[in-house]
């Protein structure tokens, strides 16, 4: 079985709710009908608007991410699911990714359909040339991984490998992080740092996260977009 994850810009002649609805009410029972293993929708929508910083190194941004799982990432098993996400008529693009699971969700389990509380951050970057290859992944999952769930309130990790681009016009990414956050962290910096209240320990976890994160990321070629998830089907389910 194979992840992977899509990446849609809406066109800006369609109104936002009416894209982030379509593809919850339209798009994602299609993509299920065509046996999807696992399906999972990340929408920036209002609900996860502000919810914490924005890093746009693709303008314009990015507004919605969703996860397939798939017997075969091959074109002909995969060529429904495509052509459904096409249909929208904004930019796809879609990686094909080796997933981490560093931290489950099990604080707040959601029925099937609908939203999870609080909200995910979706993170894409790349390797930067200083970093060999071996290193940076050694950095990233192995180094970097604790001190992120240690300075953040997270409840969900999940760090995504690209493994191959899809398509020719897929912008270049090495790397697409999930975390999930509680309704706490919504607007609230402390919180977010696991720090509420604490505005000394919110600054020295915002300094340990920014200094791990400067030795594997190049912060101007770093998105990170806040949404809303909605897991339609469990991967294996």
């Amino acid at each position: 079985m194979e992840k992977l994850i899509y990446v849609l810009w809406r066109d800006p002649r369609i109104d936002a709710a009416d894209f982030h609805r379509r593809l919850r009410e339209e798009v994602a029972p299609q993509l299920l009908e065509f046996g999807a293993r696992g399906l999972v929708l990340n929408l920036a929508d209002e609900a996860a608007r502000g919810a914490a910083p924005e890093f746009h190194a693709c303008v314009p941004a990015m507004e919605a991410f969703v996860s397939v799982w798939l017997d075969s990432a091959c074109r002909a098993v995969r060529q429904p699911f495509d052509a459904v996400l096409v249909s929208l008529g904004g930019r796809v693009a879609s990686y094909v990714v080796s997933e981490s699971q560093a931290l489950l969700n099990t604080r707040f389990p959601t029925p099937l359909g609908e939203r999870t509380p609080g909200f995910v951050q979706i993170a894409m970057f790349r390797r930067p040339p200083r970093v060999a290859r071996e290193a940076w992944l050694e950095i990233w999952l192995e180094s970097h991984t604790q001190v992120a769930m240690d300075a953040q309130d997270t409840f969900l990790y999940t760090q995504n490998v690209v493994g191959r681009a899809l398509g020719f016009d897929s912008p270049h990414y090495d790397a697409i992080v999930e975390e999930g956050y509680p309704p706490a962290a919504h607007g609230d910096l402390r919180a977010f740092f696991d720090a509420p209240g604490d505005e000394d320990k919110c600054l020295r976890n915002q300094a340990l996260i920014g200094e791990s994160c400067a030795r594997f990321i190049d912060f101007d070629k770093l998105d990170v977009v806040q949404t809303s998830q909605y897991v339609l089907k469990s991967a294996g389910a």
